[in-house]
């Protein structure tokens, strides 16, 4: 359960840090994926992508 946990949180610092390609992709402003500003900071949660991006992941691991 920890691992899945790990996994998760690191997939979510990756996407956020490469943003800025996935948005010129169309990435970061699917329905799901939520911006908001808290505490004078930008806050971005990228479920949707997070998903789509997975399942692509999976998909070529299988193939692999």
């Amino acid at each position: 359960m920890i691992r899945w946990m790990i996994v998760i949180f690191l997939a979510l610092v990756l996407i956020s840090w490469f943003t800025p390609l996935l948005g010129k992709l169309g990435f970061g402003r699917l329905p799901g994926d939520f911006r908001f500003r808290l505490f004078g900071r930008e806050w971005f949660i990228p479920l949707t992508t997070t998903l789509i991006l997975s399942g692509v992941a999976s998909l070529i691991a299988r193939l692999l």
